[in-house]
């Protein structure tokens, strides 16, 4: 089975691939979206880099295995990078598509451009079939790894292999109308296409830019704020605490869960175990063995806050 990180590097092998053969198709045959669509796949496998040193990073953390170093300097570990890199590189994608967009309007109202289709053919095929299939390979992997940075780039692949297709079938027109009537829009086919797939592009991050704000921001899920009142509920309720507060944030794949559970003054008098019993049972039931889980369970006789006006 493959690690977030092997699947991540494949990755990084096919985006090096599609980089240097859409730079180098790009100048061959004069087509500015080509040239875009290699530009866009370089700022990708920077993105890349970046995205397999992290997830060594929290993997390592997660199992304590970081030098002694450096978990003095990251003791809340590493999970808090995972939605940062996420707002970057969706920010990255979406300024890359406005600049290919300004530009293919500024080709097409000076006249268009010239491009030799039979290069561009060629690119296009290639490229969509290798889209798909490292699309289907990271699929296929993170069905068990379940990370959020290889689900990301399934979509960036799926996203590339659209685009690339849209590209196949423009310079297929273009090649088909060459010697016809309607030759003259030829020099339009490329920038109209690049204006198209800029436009494609431009909205797809923001979803991410959007969830990855939220998790940097420390916006409490619903449904992880859901799971949690839940348990504390149930545990408040079986050992007769007055109240509870819970406190809950997701960060990434981490998990971030706050319960303070407010006990009358009679019953402050238990056994350390005893807490620990009400401890690991409010922590079973909100995954607490899961690594990527930070949960801290709190116990106090003063008064509890007023709850907020819903």
């Amino acid at each position: 089975m493959r690690t977030e990180q092997q699947t991540l590097k494949v990755s990084l092998i096919g985006i090096l691939i599609v980089s240097a053969l859409g730079i180098g198709f790009g100048l061959v045959s004069g087509s500015f979206a080509i040239l875009f669509d290699g530009v866009f796949s370089l700022v990708d496998a920077v993105m890349s880099v970046v995205s397999i040193t992290l997830a060594g990073l929290i993997a390592k953390s997660a199992s304590n295995a970081l030098s002694r170093r450096t978990q003095d300097r990251f003791t809340m570990g590493f999970w808090h990078f995972e939605p940062m890199l996420l707002a970057v590189n969706a920010l990255l994608m979406m300024s890359v598509a406005t600049y290919a967009l300004f530009q293919a309007i500024a080709a097409l109202t000076s006249g268009g451009r010239e491009v030799e289709f039979g290069p561009a053919v060629l690119y296009a095929a290639v490229v969509a079939v290798l889209c798909l299939v490292i699309a289907l390979i990271e699929h296929r992997a993170n069905k068990k790894i379940d990370s959020a940075l290889v689900a990301m780039d399934v979509k960036g692949w799926i996203m590339a292999g659209g685009v690339t297709g849209a590209l196949l079938a423009a310079f297929l027109i273009g090649m088909l109308i060459d010697g016809t009537e309607a030759e003259w829009a030829m020099p339009y086919v490329d920038p109209a296409v690049l204006a198209v797939v800029a436009l494609i592009l431009l909205p797809m991050p923001f979803a991410t830019l959007r969830k990855a704000v939220a998790e940097i921001s420390l916006v409490t899920p619903p449904e992880l704020k859901a799971r949690a009142e839940t348990a504390a509920q149930d545990v408040a309720e079986a050992e007769g605490f007055s109240d509870y507060r819970v406190y809950a944030s997701q960060q990434g794949r981490a998990r971030t869960v706050d319960v303070v559970f407010y006990v009358p003054e009679d019953q402050g008098l238990r056994s350390l175990e005893d807490w620990d019993r009400v401890r690991d049972e409010t922590r079973t039931q909100l995954d607490g063995d899961d690594p990527h889980s930070w949960i801290t369970i709190t116990f106090t006789t003063k008064q509890p806050p007023s709850r907020p006006v819903r």
